[in-house]
């Protein structure tokens, strides 16, 4: 009998409340170029090959939200849903172990992790992030910043520069699936709360994490600018296709 090969699961985080974006509603269901914010990101996790195993992590809140989308927009796509916890970490956990099976086999060796609110991730980019991860163990993407300036808490400017290598993290984080649920596990049991995936890996895994260039255009969106500007650069990309 034939083996399949290993595949990447693609997780995407909807269970925020983005309320820095100014709406009641979940920033990630609002309707940008025709379509929600979450179906563009999950369209985007769906495009490149290397990625097997779509995985939505949601507030159990927002299940008409959910459902919504998934009839109306992602019908076409097999899409298991989880429910998140009360930080992003928990809800990263949650999604792991859900795979846990299908990592412990061996049927998933990659694991991705992204943010709903970024919906314009290439698939370039999350192919580039599979088989960096692959290669290494972990993949961040990032931008260079050399804007970034330290304050101190009343805001004014700190004396003398940052480190120079600093980088604007995005998403997607990929991570070989096994050390990374390992790791999830080990923060669980002494209550560790990292800032992003990456974080988690270095305090509880030996696995190198590699940067790979990041891109312009995966912008996440935060604040109402950031709505505008992701129809603006959907509405363009709509256009080329």
């Amino acid at each position: 009998m034939q083996v399949s090969s290993p595949t990447a699961a693609g997780v995407v985080l909807a269970s925020g409340a983005g309320t820095r974006v100014g709406s009641a509603t979940n920033k990630v269901f609002l309707p940008v170029a025709g379509r929600r914010v979450v179906s563009w990101a999950i369209e985007a996790m769906a495009r490149p090959a290397e990625v097997g195993v779509l995985v939505l992590v949601v507030r159990p809140q927002d299940h008409d939200h959910v459902q919504w989308v998934l009839d109306r927009e992602l019908d076409h796509l097999d899409i298991e849903i989880v429910h998140g916890g009360q930080t992003r970490q928990e809800s990263e956990l949650h999604a792991l172990r859900h795979l846990a099976s299908r990592i412990d086999e061996g049927s998933i060796d990659i694991v991705l992790i992204h943010d709903a609110a970024r919906p314009l991730p290439s698939a370039s980019l999350i192919g580039g992030v599979v088989h960096t991860a692959r290669e290494h163990g972990g993949a961040v993407p990032g931008m260079r910043d050399d804007t970034l300036r330290r304050v101190n808490e009343d805001g004014s400017m700190l004396d003398g520069p940052l480190p120079e290598g600093l980088i604007r993290v995005q998403t997607p984080q990929g991570f070989r699936a096994r050390p990374l649920l390992e790791a999830y596990e080990s923060a669980a049991r002494e209550d560790f709360v990292g800032t992003d995936t990456a974080s988690c890996m270095e305090k509880y895994s030996d696995l190198p994490v590699h940067w790979i260039a990041g891109e312009g255009t995966n912008i996440k969106i935060t604040y109402p600018d950031d709505v505008v500007l992701a129809e603006q650069l959907l509405a363009e990309l709509n256009s080329q296709n």
